[in-house]
């Protein structure tokens, strides 16, 4: 999908062009233009934002903020599925980033988390919304437990899985893959279709869930729509449900030298 990079104000431009270069992208300065075009990148004093199909996309932590206060943070179904036992500073490899949200509930938990989205576009978004939180009081420290990475976490789980060092094995793969959006909530459906025009759904099941299972963590995380199919068909060693998703908790037997 082509993407025009447009920027409104004059000092924005520079960022504007790098991005552009980076991408292959299209670059204007024409507002009007931009909008024409399927999807648009608006860089402006908000941050980065995604546009197109008549909605505004942007990667944005502020919004997390009530979900991470005390007595908030560990009732979050996702932090309570992470919760290991004797790891006092957990590691965790969120294979899917996307717009980074569940990293960072990981990370307010005490993770040390490695992010990777291969999607272009939606990692240029993560980044951005990643450089604004570390100047935010609130949301500095927890990023800084936030390591991103643009590429294929596939190729990177599996250099892990041969270099073997446990020093660097994460305790928990966390995978949230594209699945199609089942929410009656048309401004949701409408989100998931502006998504859709960079990623599809997950065709790779069975490889990205090898992948996880190959660097030996102490658990696999999955995100799956409330009644949807198990991620490759693999059954979890148990599941914990909210009101729109579940989370499939796959438990790997311990290693045996």
């Amino acid at each position: 999908m082509n993407v025009t990079v447009f920027a409104a104000r004059e000092q924005d431009r520079p960022q504007a062009a790098a991005l552009a270069k980076r991408l292959d992208a299209e670059l204007t300065v024409n507002e009007a233009e931009a909008l024409q075009a399927p999807l648009a990148l608006r860089i402006g004093e908000e941050g980065l934002s995604l546009v197109g199909d008549g909605m505004v996309l942007r990667a944005d932590f502020v919004s997390m903020l009530p979900r991470l206060r005390p007595g908030k943070l560990q009732g979050e179904i996702l932090v309570r599925a992470a919760k290991l036992k004797g790891a006092p500073s957990p590691k965790a490899f969120d294979a899917t980033a996307g717009f980074g949200e569940d990293s960072l509930l990981l990370a307010a938990a005490g993770f040390d988390v490695t992010l990777y989205e291969n999607d272009p576009v939606i990692a240029a978004l993560l980044q951005d919304a990643l450089e604004r939180a570390k100047t935010h009081p609130e949301l500095a420290s927890i990023v800084k437990r936030m390591h991103f990475h643009e590429g294929d976490s596939i190729g990177a789980l599996k250099r892990m899985a041969e270099a073997d060092s446990a020093d660097e094995m994460p305790d928990i793969v966390y995978l949230d893959p594209m699945f199609p959006a089942r929410s009656k909530s048309a401004a949701v459906k409408k989100k998931f279709q502006l998504l859709h025009h960079l990623e599809r759904p997950c065709s790779n099941q069975e490889e990205i869930l090898e992948a996880a299972l190959s660097v030996h963590p102490r658990k696999v995380i999955v995100k799956r729509p409330i009644k949807g199919p198990h991620l490759a068909d693999r059954k979890p060693s148990y599941s914990l449900a909210g009101k729109a998703v579940r989370y499939d908790c796959i438990v790997p037997p311990p290693q045996t030298d």
